[in-house]
């Protein structure tokens, strides 16, 4: 009677499932070091939305600075292609033409989209106490809505709130028709350059005041830290705070340092970050499939708070949040030690340790049919 081998199919296959399930208790404590600061959904902060919504309406100001109003009288009667600025990238205007009677101005403004089946000249709130024949119902096409809508007057911010028919609720929208975009010869009056005199108060601005935006970040491109480390990839321990506490970015977190400048690269506990802006610079999310946001921003300095804004679309609308990173310079070490890094390693010695199972439960079978 043949004696049975001590490794067997069996307990390869329970080796197998241990393998396996190795990795996703090592990924389990990465996700509790990620989401230690909070959950993993960034939205919009609880506490006194009705504020939090007036501070982004500030920061998304759509009119230049300066800009003069331009009424009907100001515009020769006729039909004209106009642009149309919003504040709202799910309220984007593909085109616009402008019509001017004389006494009044109208607009067929297309949006790029047919999720909005009513719009009305007002605020949100405006529109939810308004009766509903004030309600301006669009017409679709090629999945396009196309609203006629009076226009007070050119080079001006007004309200336009939009009814999603997903949602089922009004959404604040400002709207400004930029009289620049009309041909020479449709303008009576002589307009002022916006550009000029944006970069004239840019220019006289003292730097501890805020931006142009209003986000507090300052005018200034922002320069890396300079390192004595060697250049290379490191972990560094990063502390956020602000927003609602329910987003968080993984910590320790990549380290690169090239040409003697210290650059982090973040990753956040949410996909719905799109850009981040550090001074007068803006970061885009560099994530392309469809993951978790990462962004890659200069270390400005170390040991002492970074003000930056992140803009959220988990809510929906994209609200830019104010948030502060710092990074602890006594915290740096190896790049093995970020959750991610050694959440590849446990992955690795998994695969081993089944490839190596596999090749064994090969060879018994191999040794019992030579017997």
């Amino acid at each position: 009677m043949r004696e049975k081998p001590i490794y067997g199919r069996r307990f390869c296959l329970w080796l197998a499932m241990i393998c396996l399930l190795m990795p996703c208790m090592d990924l389990k404590r990465a996700e509790a070091l990620v989401i230690k600061s909070g959950g993993s959904a960034a939205e919009a902060p609880a506490e006194s939305s009705a504020a939090a919504f007036d501070e982004w309406k500030r920061q998304r100001a759509v009119a230049d600075y300066g800009m003069l109003p331009i009424y009907a009288r100001d515009v020769s009667e006729g039909t004209y292609p106009v642009e149309v600025v919003t504040s709202s990238v799910f309220f984007k205007i593909a085109e616009a033409v402008l019509t001017n009677t004389g006494d009044e101005m109208m607009a067929d403004m297309t949006i790029t989209s047919d999720s909005y089946a009513y719009v009305f000249m007002g605020t949100a709130e405006e529109a939810e106490n308004a009766p509903e024949e004030e309600w301006i119902s669009g017409t679709e096409e090629d999945e396009r809505s196309t609203f006629h809508i009076p226009v007070e007057g050119l080079d001006m911010e007004f309200d336009c709130a939009a009814f999603s028919k997903k949602k089922q609720r009004w959404y604040d929208r400002r709207i400004v028709f930029r009289a620049d975009s009309l041909p020479e010869e449709a303008l009576k009056v002589l307009l002022p350059d916006y550009t000029l005199i944006r970069k004239a108060v840019a220019a006289y601005q003292p730097a501890e005041d805020e931006d142009e935006s209003g986000n507090g970040l300052g005018t200034e491109t922002p320069e890396p830290v300079e390192m004595t480390r060697a250049d290379g990839e490191y972990s560094i321990e990063v502390n956020m705070t602000g927003g609602s506490g329910r987003a968080s970015i993984s910590s320790p977190t990549l380290l690169t340092i090239r040409q003697g400048k210290a650059y982090a690269t973040l990753l956040w506990s949410s996909a719905h970050y799109d850009y981040m802006l550090l001074g007068s610079e803006k970061y885009l999310n560099e994530t392309t499939d469809g993951g978790n946001s990462t962004f890659e921003i200069p270390i400005t300095v170390l040991d002492e708070p970074i003000p930056v804004i992140a803009d959220s679309t988990a809510m929906g609308d994209p609200l830019e949040i104010a948030y502060t990173l710092t990074f602890y310079e006594d915290s740096i070490g190896a790049k093995g030690e970020i959750p991610q890094e050694a959440a590849k390693k446990v992955l690795l010695l998994g695969v081993s340790v089944i490839l190596a199972g596999g090749i064994l439960n090969h060879f018994l079978k191999r040794r019992r049919k030579d017997r």
